[in-house]
């Protein structure tokens, strides 16, 4: 059970305190260059450390994260919604569920109410962290390296792979959203980039925009990748209809709060 701590911060800011900590390790394990000095004398023994107590503090982070701001998971918990223990001196509404059977709570109201519970005390800050939380908690590592890549504000081409109709319009689509994003980013699963940049657009962290001319060269790559290849022999006669994407307004903010180089 996660309990308030006698200064009166809860879990949500030692979560927020917990990210901080691994993100400012990780910058500074950047900045001063361990990858650059592994010759020295003792250096590679200190990287070790360092890079053990980073994942010591993510993996931490991400226990939390799971168990804290997951309403289905506080919904079934000994502090969930209809056992709230009341803050001394401070008078709030709260969400009373009923017990649908047995005594005993269906989980996805449990989990609504705690919701609705939690909305009554959230201020604006704490809001916009939990919606930060959730969404980190749904991207891989992929697609947290796509954003990266994407978080200067540059556009890299898209592609669409459809299938050309006998009037000169498309039918169905046989590719949606691929990239040359994946390779710049460095992820592990070169043939899930459609999937990960219609996820990442799903989620309002990325915008898909017009074609932009000056990409030209780019998009004549990208029409040599494996998976676009692989998409053609899927129609009959392939249409290509292109596309840019860049990070969103959303996906900056978020990047912003996220971003673990910034101490």
């Amino acid at each position: 059970m996660n309990a308030e701590r006698p200064n009166g911060r809860g879990t949500g800011d030692e979560v927020a305190d917990l990210a901080r900590r691994a993100g400012q390790l990780a910058g500074w394990a950047a900045r001063t260059g361990f990858a650059l000095g592994r010759k020295l004398p003792g250096v590679e023994t200190a990287e070790r450390g360092v890079r053990q107590v980073e994942r010591q503090l993510l993996a931490e982070l991400r226990r939390r994260l799971d168990e804290v701001d997951d309403p289905y998971h506080a919904a079934l918990t000994a502090a969930s919604a209809m056992n709230r223990p009341a803050v001394p001196g401070k008078v709030e509404a709260s969400v009373t569920l009923v017990p649908a059977r047995d005594n005993h709570v269906e989980p996805l109201r449990a989990a609504m109410a705690e919701l609705l519970n939690h909305s009554i005390g959230f201020g604006r800050d704490r809001a916009r962290e939990y919606f930060y939380a959730i969404i980190l908690r749904q991207l891989t590592p992929d697609e947290a390296r796509i954003l990266s890549a994407l978080s200067d504000g540059s556009p890299f081409p898209a592609i669409d792979v459809v299938e050309r109709t006998g009037i000169g319009g498309t039918g169905r689509v046989a590719l949606r959203n691929a990239s040359t994003v994946g390779k710049a980013a460095g992820v592990s699963l070169p043939d899930q980039v459609p999937g990960y940049v219609t996820r990442l657009i799903g989620l309002g962290l990325v915008d898909l925009d017009e074609e932009v001319p000056s990409l030209e060269t780019q998009y004549e790559i990208l029409l040599t990748d494996e998976t676009v290849r692989d998409a053609e022999k899927h129609v009959k006669r392939a249409k290509y209809v292109r596309r840019t994407i860049h990070i969103s307004r959303l996906g900056a903010q978020f990047w912003q709060a996220c971003d673990p180089s910034f101490a």
